[in-house]
């Protein structure tokens, strides 16, 4: 503890200076759209990560476009905005930014350590998919998939653990190989949209013991889209605070938004709707998985050119393995500094292991269901603790903030109804959302929310670095930086 009151992960913390900061078409839309550009994102859109037949394309194209843009801009305005504009006025990371919402010793749990421990399932998830593309250039057993996908998450863990700066490097131009694959897919299949037709895929798409199946109908359609996006999203939109620590300005983190997160969303999964959608109009053939090597082989016309295509996107899935270990990393060393990296993280690699050894992580419906269940509250939560402090950070809350807590536990349970079958809740990341916000607006007025402890050593630095700031950095960031936690 620092001062009686504050714990040292809030009184050792050093906001960003504006001199580190830059444009947001140089850090954050680029570093987002990478995200959006994972195949394990985008070859689950025509599915919509469920089982459904035909899926996101039930009711034709236009519904599933329609059904991504309206989900890719409730990630931006919702999960992501006032995160980013949290992370740009403070230059604070997430797990200091997290303890007006969650207190100053609960935001040591939520949302740093939460955020640590849903990484490993993204790694597990990552080494599902990266194995079984790869699988086949070792003769596509089990086994051999299985044994890939161990050797995948370890060395995805180690690297996060300790070269991080390295894979940085490569990660810039690895995003070029899935743009390029999903250009030379969607070129093959355009000429099959015409006559794609919605009624003849779903009747292709159920299975033959499944007597009287049907697909989604329009609302199902847009609730499918909205829990599949933003269920994807969920901890990279509450991320958004660590995005903005390097952003200028408010328009910086709008523009982030909109290009890295909305308009990488449409282009890259509507690049693989329209690819399934084409494929199976051109050749009747049906598939929900563009980045299958056997459907990726028959629109090449080649066996060998899809077994091609799935190691190139293994390839490039393998950064977001590692920094997903090295996100990880970063919260458990600030929130368990008493233990070896090594073995916390070792741990971790363990659960990641079994998830994709198993087939768990292979459940993207599942997983993105309890991602935007963990994630969805704590969105909501902070952004009307954002509002209810004049847009601004409100600072550390002594002890528990229980409107946070509360807020959490009972978004969760909305979110996570339907995969344990409590209730059958549609777009449940995004009601889960709305129930957090609510409940902590409720709180909150109720005199739930604990007092404010003052962080009076991010002051003088945050002033002290302004006056070495470009006077164009000052205009913009002064008031923000100076602004600091509330003093009550």
């Amino acid at each position: 503890m620092s001062n009686g009151v504050l714990p040292s992960y809030l009184s050792m913390a050093k906001a960003n200076p504006p001199t580190n900061r830059a444009p947001w078409y140089k850090n954050t839309a680029p570093t987002y759209a990478g995200i959006f550009l994972w195949f394990v994102f985008w070859s689950q859109a025509p599915s919509g990560g469920g089982g459904a037949p035909g899926g996101t394309l039930a009711q034709g194209v236009g519904v599933a476009l329609l059904g991504l843009v309206i989900a890719a801009l409730l990630c931006h305005f919702l999960f992501y905005l006032v995160p980013g504009m949290l992370g740009m006025k403070t230059g604070l990371p997430l797990y200091v930014v997290g303890s007006s919402t969650y207190g100053t010793q609960g935001g040591f749990l939520m949302p740093g350590f939460l955020m640590g421990v849903l990484q490993f399932g993204w790694l597990g998830v990552n080494a599902y998919f990266a194995s079984l593309a790869l699988a086949p250039l070792f003769g596509g057993s089990a086994i051999a998939q299985q044994i890939l996908a161990v050797l995948w998450a370890i060395l995805a863990a180690f690297v996060g653990l300790k070269g991080i700066q390295y894979v940085a490097k490569v990660a810039t131009f690895l995003p070029l190989i899935p743009i390029a694959i999903l250009l030379i897919l969607l070129v093959k299949t355009i000429g099959g949209l015409g006559d794609f037709d919605a009624a003849t895929f779903v009747a292709a798409g159920i299975a033959p013991e499944a007597v009287g199946a049907t697909g989604l109908s329009f609302l199902g359609v847009i609730a499918l889209s909205i829990t599949f996006v933003v269920g994807f999203f969920a901890t990279a939109g509450a991320a958004g605070v660590d995005f903005g620590t390097n952003s200028v300005d408010a328009k910086d983190v709008q523009m982030g938004g909109l290009f890295g997160i909305a308009l990488a969303t449409i282009v890259s999964a509507g690049a693989a709707l329209l690819i399934a959608a084409g494929a199976f109009g051109a050749t009747g053939t049906y598939a929900v998985n563009p980045a299958d090597p056997g459907f990726m082989g028959t629109v090449m016309g080649s066996a060998g050119a899809g077994k091609t295509m799935a190691l190139l996107l293994a390839v490039a899935a393998f950064p977001p393995a590692c920094f997903s270990s090295f996100i990880a990393a970063n919260s458990f060393k600030t929130t368990l500094p008493k233990v070896n990296p090594f073995v916390s993280v070792g741990i971790g690699t363990a659960v990641s292991v079994v998830l994709a050894v198993t087939g768990w992580a292979g459940q993207a419906g599942a997983v993105f269901t309890v991602i935007g269940a963990s994630f969805g509250p704590i969105c909501g939560a902070m952004m009307v603790d954002y509002l209810l402090a004049g847009k601004k950070w409100a600072g550390p809350r002594k002890g528990w903030n229980q409107a946070g807590w509360i807020s959490w536990a009972v978004g969760f349970i909305v979110g996570i109804a339907p995969l344990v079958g409590l209730a059958n809740i549609p777009a449940a990341p995004l009601v889960a959302f709305i129930v957090g916000a609510v409940i902590y607006f409720v709180l909150a007025k109720a005199g739930l929310q604990p007092p404010v402890v003052a962080m009076p050593s991010l002051e003088p630095k945050a002033a002290g670095e302004l006056d070495k700031a470009p006077a164009a950095v000052k205009a913009q960031v002064t008031q923000e930086m100076l602004d600091g936690p509330e003093k009550k």
